[in-house]
């Protein structure tokens, strides 16, 4: 039956049309209801908390019972609730360590609701929700470690991160404003917001992980900007001699983390420019590891290893920062285009990719997904973008680092990958055919 809106609607009827009960379904629909329940109280149980596996479960099978029965029923049910959380914060509160369960009050109150959805036959949403409820009781030292262990400035940059998602997009015009369908600002916010969400969760790996190896600091700090990182560790490296083999390392591990980030602004902006994109970076990425792998320096102390510290990946400085470059490309980017052709965007990508790899991947892809670039120019146009990001951290270690020996390392590891791009990318032409024609071959 249609809804009235291009949907079927869910049958919530248990009922068969002699009035008997369809026990099948409602068999179904409890067992769901009391297996979630179960799982929750498990948890509960586990913890030592007033309510576990029983009460959970009755709750459950309270708001089936409500949901099968109707809607007076099943705001019956979820009101019962209520009585029963109070009684619970009241026998612990007559306990010799005064506390109140509000965690455990807060998921019967779900899984009443995950009952209810059960017993109205919305399996998937109660299966969410029940599943979802288990997770934050289950996952509470990591969540409670890392909110404790929140700055006000990471704070402030998610929030700013949220504005510009829910508050400003969805005013910003989806058109260009100019006569030349230069500038669009929704697609390049989208950009923006894109970008720095990538960032802001490699920063939070980073924060979380980064501390475990150097090499992996130096991986998660390429995550968010591999720039920044490298610089970082070539300073390292300065105050301590030892430590030159894993700055090396360090450095070809970022320098991948960076080639994989672009891989996946690309693979959101637009997948197609991936065909001719995604051999001369595989190739790239491929030396880096091996360099990474092969090479063998000083061991770290596991206990207490060298602090790799990035700045937060997303303020508002830093966002108009990312903006205007973006803008900048994706503008001058497409005059080159319609002049030069695609040899004159491939000139003003390398030139942005200098200053800000994943503001220039960003632009290619954008650009390609709009129409206004071929796909093979985007994907050859990131690559060189990788390479000349590449390239940049050599006078970069130099200067920072001030250690011969480690800007030879630099020298070699960073110049074969990027020979090797380089070479990528003059015959990602017919790599990118191939791969398009092997994926349509499999689809």
């Amino acid at each position: 039956m249609d809804g009235g809106c291009g949907r079927p609607e869910l049958n919530t009827n248990i009922f068969l049309e002699n009035g008997d009960w369809n026990y099948s379904s409602t068999l179904l629909r409890l067992a769901l209801a009391l297996g979630l329940g179960l799982l929750v109280g498990l948890e509960r149980e586990r913890r030592g908390k007033e309510a576990g596996v029983r009460s959970f479960a009755f709750v459950a099978a309270t708001g089936c019972a409500g949901g099968l029965l109707g809607d007076a029923y099943a705001i019956t049910s979820l009101v019962l609730i209520v009585p029963f959380m109070v009684f619970i914060n009241v026998q612990t509160l007559r306990k010799e360590v005064p506390s109140t369960e509000i965690t455990t009050s807060a998921a019967l109150l779900v899984i009443g609701f995950v009952g209810v959805l059960c017993g109205r036959g919305h399996t998937m949403p109660a299966v969410a929700l029940g599943l979802t409820c288990l997770a934050l009781l289950a996952w509470k030292q990591p969540l409670s470690g890392f909110s404790v262990g929140i700055t006000e400035a990471e704070l402030r940059s998610a929030i700013l991160l949220a504005i510009l998602a829910f508050v400003i997009y969805p005013v910003l015009p989806a058109n260009a404003i100019d006569q030349w369908g230069l500038v669009s600002p929704r697609a390049a916010l989208t950009t923006v917001i894109l970008v720095a969400a990538i960032g802001f969760c490699n920063y939070v790996l980073h924060k979380v992980y980064g501390s475990k190896g150097f090499e992996a600091a130096g991986f998660f700090g390429g995550l968010v900007n591999s720039i920044v990182a490298i610089i970082e560790l070539a300073t390292l490296a300065k105050e301590d001699d030892a430590l030159e083999g894993v700055a090396f390392k360090g450095t070809m591990y970022a320098t991948a983390a960076m080639l994989l980030r672009n891989a996946l602004i690309l693979a959101v902006l637009a997948p197609a420019t991936l065909y001719f994109a995604a051999v001369p970076m595989g190739l790239m990425l491929i030396v880096c590891v091996v360099f990474a792998l092969v090479l063998k320096g000083k061991a770290i102390d596991a206990n207490n290893p060298p602090v790799v510290k990035l700045e937060l990946p997303f303020s508002l400085p830093h966002a108009l920062k990312f903006g205007g470059i973006f803008l900048a490309i994706s503008v001058i980017g497409t005059l080159s285009q319609r002049s030069l052709g695609s040899a004159g965007f491939y000139i003003v990508n390398s030139i942005g990719g200098m200053f800000s790899s994943a503001s220039s991947v960003a632009a290619a892809g954008t650009l390609s997904a709009q129409g206004k670039l071929p796909f093979e120019a985007g994907g050859i146009g990131s690559v060189l973008a990788a390479v000349a990001s590449t390239l940049i951290s050599i006078p970069i270690v130099a200067r920072v680092g001030r250690n011969a020996r480690l800007t030879r390392s630099v020298f070699l590891g960073i110049g074969l990958v990027s020979v090797v791009g380089i070479a990528g990318a003059l015959v990602a032409h017919s790599a990118g055919l191939f791969l398009m024609d092997l994926v349509a071959s499999w689809s």
